[in-house]
């Protein structure tokens, strides 16, 4: 199945607003229902091809014929990502920088053929697993045709070791086949982000995903141990053991790079038993920073439960901290204060132990217990906040996020100076917004926080977030974030990118893909600028 073009996911997913919701959005934000719906594929201008013969003979040599396609629907459907802004220009017909022609290899050797092809004839190359970025990561800036390449033929789990317990798994495997192919074997992943349902393997490893029980199971960057890279000059092979001391690790260069040194073929992972129990629960805190106190004293001093996460008054008010329960108090409990959730995977008495602990930690911290409900309402509805955003948008808000990390000490000025600005910004834009927050990846020494921003919206959105993207980015160098904690680089990023990894380091990066991509064709303008 594919995901549906004009939006996120299934489309038999999608549901309209509830009227109450609908209704504090024109009361709360002035939102206008929107006059008319996204233009059908079939009324959407596309562009021809714009090919050379040539190259696409080159392409079908190195693929066949059938797994070249320069359909008009195949083309629309690898069309940028799935940001706001990619939403809201595709369902007005914009595919000014549509492909040319969408490739299908089926193995490393092809991918290595495409790659011989496409240097020859200088065809640009965007890599394509899910579809699912959402920072300009599937948009080059190099105008003139270019192909998409899409991996999702490369989807079958390569080797199992269950003694060593890893896996080497092809990059087009979304992350549901990969679980359940490890499951197989009794096995878990333990990677499940919000975009789990259609992200792949790939791109997990190719923007450093982070999944939703990162607490237990660590991020995607953290499971890798080997890669195989596809690069213009040759095959690179990265990982031989699990740990070592024989120079830079190669890995951590190519985790991350986003298509822009090369096309992962293959990835090799741990991976762990599948748990015999998953139990979540809800946690009310009188503020965010209290509540954020009692995560920071868990991942600090343990236990830590697989799954932790603290949503802000805001989203815990308007019920985004279970998607499902949107714009409704979940309990009664809930009309005030902040919504944490906690959850556990493992054997029954480990469960047992490490709820208990931290049960006792966040009691003390302040924390009042709400029971599993809560949790187990979050659970069912953890990948439904991109359907959200569709009928948002459907219903003529502006709903977007955006993401960042920092130490622990800094936080509270982090969170504070990313709101101002976006609030400031939006405001002055005549679309105020609503701002919600949560923490969901924690670490010893710091954590995430993840932004939703909804709006009226307004006259031109596109620009309206633009100038208040560019202000909250702003604000996240100033008060010492990273630019991205795991939706990765792309092309929106990459320019306070460069400033946060300064010329020196932009300047090393360049030269490695100058080695490796000698003319620029991998994902031109994605993760770094072009020469």
């Amino acid at each position: 199945m594919d995901m549906l073009w004009s939006g996120w996911g299934d489309p038999a997913k999608a549901a309209p607003l509830p009227e109450t919701v609908t209704g504090l959005l024109r009361d709360l934000l002035g939102v206008k229902p929107r006059t008319a719906g996204p233009l059908a594929l079939e009324d959407i201008a596309v562009p021809e091809p714009r090919l050379e013969p040539a190259a696409r003979r080159a392409l079908c040599d190195a693929v066949g014929e059938e797994h070249v396609r320069t359909d008009a629907e195949t083309r629309i459907r690898h069309t940028r990502g799935k940001s706001t802004p990619d939403l809201l220009r595709i369902r007005e017909g914009e595919v000014d920088d549509i492909p040319a022609a969408v490739v299908l290899p089926a193995h490393h050797d092809d991918v290595l053929a495409v790659l011989r092809a496409c240097s020859e004839h200088a065809l640009p190359v965007v890599p394509f697993g899910g579809g699912t970025s959402v920072v300009g990561g599937l948009a080059p800036t190099r105008r003139g045709p270019f192909i998409a390449l899409d991996l999702r033929r490369m989807d079958q789990l390569l080797a199992l070791d269950p003694v060593s317990r890893t896996a080497t798994l092809q990059p087009g495997l979304r992350a549901p086949q990969a679980e359940a192919l490890l499951a197989e074997h009794g096995f878990t992943l333990g990677h499940f982000p919000q975009s789990y349902e259609w992200a792949t393997i790939g791109g997990f490893a190719a923007a450093r995903s982070s999944g939703q029980a990162s607490a237990g199971y660590g991020r995607f960057d953290e499971m890798v141990l080997g890669l195989t890279l596809a690069t213009p000059e040759g095959t690179l092979d990265t990982g031989r053991a699990p740990r070592s001391a024989a120079g830079p690790d190669l890995r951590q260069l190519f985790l991350g790079s986003e298509g822009a040194f090369g096309v992962i073929t293959s990835v090799t992972v741990r991976i762990r038993p599948v748990p015999q129990a998953r139990v979540y629960e809800g946690w009310r805190f009188a503020s965010f920073e209290e509540g954020a106190a009692a995560l920071r004293r868990l991942a600090q001093d343990g236990p830590r439960p697989t799954v932790l996460r603290l949503s802000d008054e805001t989203e815990t008010l308007i019920g985004l901290a279970q998607p499902d329960a949107i714009g409704a108090s979940v309990t009664g409990h809930q009309s005030a204060g902040c919504m944490a959730i906690t959850g556990y995977e493992g054997t029954e008495a480990d469960i047992s132990y490490r709820r208990g602990r931290a049960a006792a930690v966040l009691r003390v911290c302040g924390g009042t217990p709400l029971g599993e409900e809560p949790g187990q309402r979050w659970a069912h509805g953890r990948y439904s906040a991109p359907y959200l955003r569709d009928s948002l948008l459907d219903a003529g808000a502006f709903a977007e996020t955006l993401e960042t990390a920092t130490f622990w000490s800094r936080v509270p000025e982090l969170y504070a100076s990313v709101r101002e600005a976006l609030t400031t910004t939006l405001t002055e834009a005549g679309t105020p917004p609503l701002i919600m927050c949560h923490i969901s990846h924690v670490y010893e020494n710091g954590a995430s926080l993840y932004l939703t921003v909804v709006s009226a919206q307004g006259d031109d959105p596109v620009a309206h977030w633009e100038r208040a993207k560019h202000a909250a980015n702003e604000a996240i160098l100033t008060a010492g974030g990273t630019i991205t904690h795991h939706h990765g680089v792309g092309a929106d990023h990459r320019d306070w990118y460069v400033r946060e990894a300064g010329p020196l380091g932009i300047e090393a990066l360049q030269a490695v893909k100058r080695r490796l991509d000698p003319a620029g064709l991998l994902n031109p303008g994605v993760l770094l600028p072009t020469d």
